[in-house]
């Protein structure tokens, strides 16, 4: 099944996050597409379907995790790259000049990416999502040096509007030596 509409949504307590997941499949005939608890404490919930059914299902979540919500996000028309990169599932050949964005929330990344993909003809090889980085995530950015350029400048000024933005950085032409550790 394509994805095309994803839906996020990152709380500050585990428990009211587990709670608002059962609230949202109730709501809404959607699919989970993770679920998990990340550092420090955190728990965030990726979901998918239609639009007016992830719309339902966010809102439900929302109702439940008032309060508790760090950031949340509502991409009716995600990029076919970015479920790929959460998921690990993602090759990529291009090796011209690399980008990488990190950021304080998860949601930021993933808003990150879709926005790098949908700029430039970009790939989004990985979107590392909190696992083992104090809360923190990243989003990977590989292409040709004028397009990783632009693709960063808008995603990177989408994060700073939000605070979020924990440090970001261009290389262009990277030594073959450091492919294997950054696919």
């Amino acid at each position: 099944m394509d994805i095309l509409v994803l839906g996020v949504l990152e709380f500050n307590s585990i428990a009211i996050g587990i709670q608002a997941m059962d609230a949202m499949v109730k709501e809404a005939p959607i699919k989970i597409i993770d679920a998990k608890t990340i550092c420090p404490g955190k728990f965030v919930i990726l979901i998918s379907g239609d639009v007016a059914s992830v719309d339902a299902g966010l809102s439900a979540g929302k109702r439940i995790g008032s309060g508790y919500i760090v950031d949340e996000l509502f991409l009716p028309q995600v990029h076919e790259d970015i479920i790929p990169a959460i998921t690990g599932t993602t090759e990529c050949e291009i090796w011209d000049a690399v980008g990488v964005i990190e950021c304080f929330s998860i949601i930021s990344s993933i808003e990150a990416g879709d926005i790098a993909a949908k700029y430039t003809g970009v790939k989004i090889p990985e979107i590392r999502l909190a696992v083992g980085m104090g809360g923190k995530s990243f989003v990977k950015i590989i292409g040709p040096i004028a397009n990783v350029e632009n693709a960063m400048d808008a995603a990177v000024n989408r994060v700073k509007q939000k605070g979020l933005l924990c440090m970001s950085t261009i290389i262009p032409q990277p030594h073959p030596e450091i492919k294997p550790f950054f696919l």
